[in-house]
């Protein structure tokens, strides 16, 4: 294919995408349902399972072998940008007065899908082998526990917000705990793709653990000052601020890439250690066009996830996988979230809200399953059930926050059905002349 062919399916391919993605998310938020999730459907739709095998001479016409890395690139590059996006979000703050409480959810919500997660790989090893699994590493039983425990910010948020619960106990504590969450799956999730092969071959995942290190404390210490200095005291225009922050976001990226740590990480990092404005806020000349563009190429980052996806590949075994792995990643999320929050002080009703709250995965799954694809973590059949997990669960969010509310406004109505309780009568009623009945007891 000639060079002028290639440039010519790559912008009718990006054309499709866009309008497709965009599309879906439209049509996926009129169904009460987040963006991510009309989006992440039509990434699959357009991928090898539906497209490729229901029309595969078209499915070959839009996507050739030719235009593969361009659309990698461009979905890595994607990914980068929304990533800093929510490292430079970040702000454990929030925390507040419910800190504690926070922290508790947190970790309940992490460790209890995290060790069922890791059990379960380590208990149906066997069954695994069906799903072409080879023998488990520690890498891959600890991204197993990850796989579970992920929740997602960006999507919790959004659905926060469009059910009225920005400002509510229950929405800013789920929030709240999803940010811990974040920063507590990362860490695990970077020393996970340790333990993998994508590493740079000359060194040992002990070196690279201790590059990985230096590199963090480099960025955590130094960058943001320097940044600053560099960046804001400058009074540089916000535009080509903007453009040297993506370079330096995509350069930690390529670091953390080399080590083996996926660019994910080195994305995240550089969005944490981004300046903020002098008063602690968030500044809207940069927040504002990293959402644009997140938004705007996200779907090439989702069509990249659907191409691994095996839909017609998918065994007896796998639907079984499939629904386990949904049952348990719904009930670890919502029980280990809903038992925190009442131990912290929370009703039942604003408990079981939070619970389900944390069981919202969407995009951030998917960017840790793609990494654990990458690193050799999981087979391309358990990747698929796990992409399909992920969108259950989220699909699942909002008709259980209906549940929740329903079983509140049940257990209301019934509270106000039930009639007062009448003063307790006397044991021993006065006479009318007014002469105490009371026995007298001779304590002699």
């Amino acid at each position: 294919m000639s060079a002028d062919a290639v440039v010519t399916h790559f912008l009718f391919a990006s054309a499709l995408i866009l309008a497709v993605g965009h599309g879906a998310g439209w049509l996926a938020q009129r169904l009460k349902q987040p963006y991510i999730v009309g989006q992440l459907t039509a990434g699959i739709a357009l991928g090898p399972s539906l497209l490729g095998s229901t029309a595969p001479d078209a499915y070959a016409l839009l996507f050739p072998d030719e235009i593969d890395t361009a659309l990698t690139g461009l979905a890595q590059f994607a990914l980068v940008v929304f990533l800093f996006a929510v490292g430079y979000e970040l702000d454990l703050k929030i925390l507040g007065d419910r800190a504690r409480t926070a922290v508790t959810v947190a970790l309940a919500a992490f460790v209890v899908p995290m060790a069922v997660g890791s059990g379960c790989a380590l208990l149906f090893r066997e069954q695994l082998r069906a799903l072409d699994m080879p023998g488990l590493t520690v890498g891959m039983v600890l991204f197993a526990g990850v796989a579970l425990s992920i929740t997602a910010v960006p999507v919790l948020t959004a659905i926060v917000r469009e059910n009225g619960l920005a400002d509510s106990v229950p929405g800013v504590l789920a929030v709240s705990a999803a940010g811990l969450l974040d920063v507590i799956g990362w860490t695990v999730l970077a020393g996970t793709m340790l333990d993998s092969d994508s590493g740079h071959d000359a060194l040992g995942w002990q070196w690279r653990a201790l590059a990985a290190a230096a590199f963090a404390a480099v960025m955590l210490l130094a960058a943001r000052p320097l940044l600053r200095r560099l960046l804001w005291r400058t009074r540089m225009e916000p535009s080509l601020r903007l453009a040297l922050l993506i370079g330096f976001a995509c350069a930690s990226a390529s670091v953390t890439q080399f080590l083996g740590l996926h660019a994910i990480c080195g994305a995240l990092l550089a969005g944490i250690v981004c300046p903020r404005e002098d008063n602690g806020t968030l500044d809207p000349d940069l927040l504002r066009p990293l959402h644009v563009v997140s938004s705007l190429l996200v779907p090439y980052f989702f069509v990249f996830s659907g191409q691994s996806v095996t839909l017609n590949g998918m065994t007896a075994t796998g639907w079984l996988t499939l629904l386990v792995v949904t049952v348990l990643a719904v009930t670890t999320k919502v029980a280990s979230g809903t038992v925190a929050a009442r131990l912290g002080g929370l009703d039942r009703d604003d408990a079981r809200t939070v619970g389900v709250l944390l069981s919202a995965r969407g995009l951030t799954e998917l960017i840790a399953l793609n990494a654990g694809l990458q690193a050799g973590l999981v087979s391309k059949p358990l990747y698929t059930v796990l992409v399909f997990m992920a969108l259950a669960t989220t699909l699942l969010t909002q008709p259980l926050l209906l549940l929740v509310r329903r079983l509140a406004a049940r257990e209301a109505s019934r509270t106000e059905e039930v009639p007062a309780p009448r003063p307790p009568t006397e044991a021993f009623p006065k006479p009318a002349d007014g002469t105490s009945t009371t026995p007298v007891v001779d304590a002699g």
